[in-house]
């Protein structure tokens, strides 16, 4: 019988109506309103029912409860049905209110507790299935409680002769384990039996447990790596096995249990020689007898690959395993392939020779239609460039960059500069490929490539003519690409008078006169698509022509006191001081527009799979000169906080980092900084005469941890101190990367001294001292802020304290 209108079928079910016709009703809704109108009666007819002590529908209704559940609607006063009817004796219902319970329950529903005692009587019920119900449920929502209570019953049931019992209580272990690491020793003899079977489900869920135990505990996995032998057993018994109807898999005999031995073996073999030569044998024998035709091979093969890079196997077997992924190259299957590069991409650097021979291939898919692809494969071949392929390489990525999407532009660029800059053949072949890239994706380089190719240039000495005559004729050809016409403006305005000279042996010669320079310059200057900082590099390059040529000064003067009305502020400045040098000071302008001296760029070489010949050199230190200070690499956010360390102050603060042991890090010249600037962080660099010293005694300000911080002061003059912190360590382990910094009132100098060390050992067996010289003109309150940062057994800390007492000093002097 069929209804045109929900609310006429609704009102022909009955109370108890079948969950088929339920389902049809709530189909049946043309919107959302009317299945709502349906789900809200037919809830209230279920929790009316539930109500009723004699209720024989109590599995149908709560069915139908469970699929209102599935919709998104609530089902929460269901629960303490589902209890009631695992406690039921009949099947039939048990085995819904489990399935409820799984649905309508977790560990964090008090209900669930409520269960605990019926799980536990089912685990030794007489049936398999009643077993298997409770097994599932505790495996899907068992709580921390309810595994704890429950564990010895589980591991009571892995040593059942009942196979189908076996493998159930292996997951639900699995689960047990998850939740509470330190029950993983109880089913450690069990899961080591489980591997005599013969059924393979026993044995995929012991493979599973196995696994879970090893990655838990060290100690379980040397103890399981013993099982390496019989585990060899197992997987040569499905690799060499004949054709097995229930096992296979597309002629994979159950590639689910292949996968997960190797996993296993992968984690037992890791960084173990004695375990991974065991295995060799095997995985070479898995990786040329498996099947690559079929997708169940490859994932086969694929885990066999993983478990070679990841153990200590033999030179030989990796490079079996780099064949095979390089076959998984040439793959129809887009994720294969993919698979394939992700895993070239970790090894290329341990093993880059292997690598290179799928090179051919690698830079095919470049031109793959997926995106995903190409940005591995652009990932890729940036690792394999070297210096035996740098222009082989370097062709296939422009050509990529010519015709890539637009998301890959900044990222190809960057890595071909990267590359340029590691492995060029020559200067001049490293100038033209990075014009090349300013020239095809000139808007997505990263913002410091104009100034590393400037100073490449102004290295070049030998070149300025072939790259100024090169830079003129792109600036004529496009000046849409702004980080290539900033430096054609700049180059132009510094070897200006090598383009107008004509004479160039690298290039074809071609007569440049003054007004065609000119010219070029105002273009980019009038252009509307010149940022304000192209605009400022052309306005620039235009006044230092004014020292290069002669017959154009006044149009020079010209075009720049036009822009000394610019609504750009930048612009405006710049011309107003140019037209200054002009006016007041032209006697200086032939000095102040001189060519820039060569730029000095120290950096270091890398090479992919190759060595660079030359003697790596100790980096020695940086020495702190007068003015100059070494500051340590901060985090930007910890030193925006050591700004505000006296957050309350009205005052502002003037931070000063400790010096600690020689490292690498960032000199700052506060010799030209104003005094008042938030960058003084010196103060005072030289100290006022020394007074009569006067001691004070020695005070605890900070003590947690086992580290403690002291401080005394010695009063040097009127407005002098010097404070001296001490650290001690009276932990049992011992304390590295220790520092201190410290922060005042920016009307208070500072000055903090180097360090005696950086390190605390254990027990208090020695100390870091570190002396701060204060200067408080001014004679306001005195009060400084000191961050403590150090490192221990591996974990970095860092804590404050605030001192706002000075010992020995009087009120009227501080």
């Amino acid at each position: 019988m069929y209804f045109y209108n929900v609310n006429e079928l609704y009102r022909a079910m009955s109370p108890s109506v079948p969950l088929q016709e339920m389902i049809r009703a709530i189909r049946s809704a043309r919107t959302q309103c009317e299945e709502r109108g349906v789900i809200q009666r037919e809830c209230a007819a279920i929790r009316a029912q539930f109500r009723q002590a004699d209720n024989g529908g109590r599995s149908h209704n709560l069915a139908k409860l469970l699929y209102v559940h599935m919709l998104g609607y609530p089902a929460h006063f269901g629960q303490m049905e589902c209890v009631r009817m695992i406690a039921s004796p009949r099947y039939s219902e048990k085995r819904v209110g489990y399935l409820g319970a799984m649905m309508l329950l977790d560990e964090k529903q008090d209900a669930s507790l409520l269960i605990t005692n019926s799980i536990k009587n089912d685990l030794s019920h007489s049936n398999q299935y009643v077993q298997s119900l409770a097994l599932c449920t505790l495996a899907c929502m068992g709580s921390a409680e309810m595994c704890r209570d429950l564990a010895p019953e589980i591991d009571r049931l892995l040593r059942a002769s009942n196979s189908y019992i076996k493998k159930k209580a292996a997951l639900c272990a699995v689960h047990i384990v998850r939740k509470v690491h330190d029950l993983g020793e109880l089913f450690v003899p069990a899961a080591r039996s489980l591997l005599a079977e013969k059924n393979h489900g026993v044995l995929h869920g012991a493979v599973v447990l196995i696994i879970e135990l090893c990655e838990r505990n060290p100690e379980t996995l040397e103890r399981f790596r013993k099982t390496v032998p019989d585990l060899v057993q197992i997987m040569k018994g499905l690799v060499l096995s004949g054709y097995s109807p229930e096992h296979d898999v597309a002629g994979i005999s159950d590639p689910f249990l292949q996968v997960r031995i190797l996993r296993l073996l992968r984690i037992l073999g890791r960084n173990n020689e004695g375990a991974s030569d065991a295995m060799n044998d095997l995985l070479a024998q898995v990786a040329t007898n498996t099947d690559s035709t079929k997708t169940v091979g490859n994932a086969v093969l694929y885990e066999t690959v993983l478990t070679v890079l990841d153990i200590k196997s033999e030179s030989g077997l990796r490079v079996l395993a780099v064949n095979i992924l390089g076959r998984f190259l040439l793959n129809n299957d887009r994720n294969i392939r993919y698979i394939a590069m992700t895993s070239l991409q970790k090894i290329v650097g341990t093993d880059h020779n292997a690598v290179q021979r799928h090179r051919g291939t690698i830079v095919d898919c470049l031109k793959d239609q997926d995106a995903s692809v190409k940005r591995r494969a652009l990932e890729l071949s940036l690792a394999l460039v070297s210096a035996s392929n740098i222009r082989s390489m370097m062709k296939e990525l422009l050509l990529f960059l010519s015709s890539c999407p637009a998301e890959l532009k900044a990222h190809a660029a960057s890595g071909i500069f990267n590359a340029a800059e590691r492995y060029a053949p020559s200067q001049r072949w490293h100038i033209d490929t990075i014009l090349h890239v300013l020239t095809t994706a000139g808007g997505d380089v990263r913002d410091e490539t104009v100034p590393n190719l400037i100073q490449l240039i102004t290295n070049a000495s030998e070149l300025h003519c072939y790259t100024v005559h090169k830079l003129y004729r792109a600036l004529l050809t496009d000046i849409s690409q702004q980080s290539l016409v900033q430096v054609a403006c700049w180059c132009i305005g510094e070897y200006g008078d090598l383009l107008l000279r004509g004479e160039c042996q690298e290039t074809e010669a071609v007569q440049v006169t003054e007004d065609d320079v000119l010219d070029a310059l105002e273009t980019v200057l009038q252009s509307h698509m010149s940022s304000p900082a192209t605009r400022g590099f052309a306005l620039t390059a235009t006044m230092k022509l004014s020292t290069r040529i002669t017959d154009n000064v006044d149009r020079i003067r010209s075009i720049v006191s036009i822009y000394g009305s610019c609504i750009d502020v930048e612009l405006q400045q710049r011309a107003v001081e140019y037209n200054a040098l002009f006016k007041k000071y032209d006697h200086m302008r032939a000095a102040v527009l001189e060519r820039m001296p060569v730029i000095e760029k120290n950096s270091s070489g890398h090479t992919n799979g190759e060595t660079t010949g030359e003697a790596i050199k100790d980096i020695q230190p940086a020495k702190v000169k007068q003015g100059e200070l070494l500051l340590p690499p901060q985090p930007a956010n910890q030193v925006c906080d050591l700004l505000d360390l006296l957050g309350g102050s009205d005052e502002t603060l003037q931070p000063s980092p400790a010096v600690g042991a020689p490292v690498p890090g960032l000199l700052i010249n506060t010799a030209s900084i104003a005094g008042g600037d938030l960058l003084d962080l010196l103060g005072v660099l030289e100290p006022a005469p020394l007074a009569p010293v006067l001691t004070a005694p020695t005070v605890p300000v900070y003590e947690k941890d086992g580290v403690t911080l002291t401080l005394s002061c010695e009063k040097q003059s009127d407005t002098g101190l010097t404070v001296t912190l001490t650290a001690s360590n009276s932990t049992e382990s011992d304390i590295s990367s220790f520092t201190l910094q410290a922060a005042v009132p920016k009307s208070v100098q500072l000055h903090m001294k180097a360090p005696s060390g950086d390190s605390l050992p254990a027990r208090g067996t020695a100390k870091v001292t570190q002396m701060v010289v204060l200067n408080n003109p001014n004679k306001v309150s005195l009060k400084m802020r000191v961050r403590i940062s150090y490192t221990s057994q591996g974990s970095a800390f860092q804590d404050t304290v605030q001192i706002d007492s000075f010992p020995g000093l009087d009120a009227a002097g501080q």
